[in-house]
């Protein structure tokens, strides 16, 4: 079975047919749909990636009202890497207070994709698991044309090391498709030092990535491109 007709299978049963297997899950999880590489200053994480994979990232255009902006790389089939920074033609919003206060890119978050963001809501309240209402957004690409998606965060992601759901547009075309290509990522894990804790809760949420132990709580991953490899934390 191809990899896009097993998405779509695990998206019509709710997006959580598989079972979290802790160290045992894939190097990069099944619904993996982006990692999210904050930065102060968009420049710097382009330059930062393009450094060590030889690949530069394409901008992706502004998220209106939320006062950030992006650069995309594709990362294979439908797989991509955000890096997101400040927009310093928008106001100083909540949502990117933390992003001016990082002095080196570091991942801060990722999305699973989901087809039907509905269906997450009722597993995840059948569940008894908090999340905050689901969220519109949007963004202008350079083509003018406007993309958009629907996301559903959990309530507590334990510090962005738990993912947020994603569903996009029927219509909209996929980042990955037309971001720069040439890398991948080669593998996706969450590090903690109560990995357990981490590990229980991503198995209640059934998500079939690793979860290892670590003297600090972040998500680590290792890219590769044609000029070498990017280990986050880099």
């Amino acid at each position: 079975m191809s990899r896009i007709s097993r998405r779509s299978v695990l998206a019509l049963a709710g997006a959580f047919a598989l079972r979290a297997r802790g160290s045992g899950a894939p190097a990069v999880p099944e619904i993996f749909d982006h990692m999210l590489l904050g930065c102060g200053d968009l420049d710097k994480g382009i330059e930062l990636v393009e450094r060590y994979l030889g690949v530069r990232a394409a901008f992706g255009g502004v998220h209106p009202g939320r006062g950030s902006r992006n650069a995309l790389l594709s990362l294979g089939e439908h797989r991509y890497l955000e890096i997101i920074a400040p927009d310093p033609q928008q106001p100083r919003s909540a949502d990117v207070r933390q992003l001016y206060r990082i002095e080196s890119p570091r991942l801060i978050g990722w999305a699973a994709h989901v087809d039907d963001i509905a269906t997450v809501e009722r597993r995840l309240t059948a569940a008894g698991i908090a999340f905050e209402p689901v969220r519109a957004g949007s963004r202008q690409r350079p083509s003018g044309e406007t993309l958009r998606w629907k996301a559903l965060s959990l309530r507590d992601d334990k510090g962005g090391l738990l993912p947020f759901f994603i569903e996009w547009s029927k219509d909209a075309t996929h980042p990955a498709v037309d971001a720069p290509k040439g890398c991948q990522v080669d593998r996706f894990e969450i590090a903690a030092p109560r990995p357990d804790e981490v590990r229980a809760q991503a198995a209640k949420l059934q998500l079939d990535v690793n979860v290892v132990n670590g003297a600090k709580a972040t998500l680590r991953a290792e890219l590769k491109g044609p000029k070498g490899t990017l280990s986050l934390p880099a």
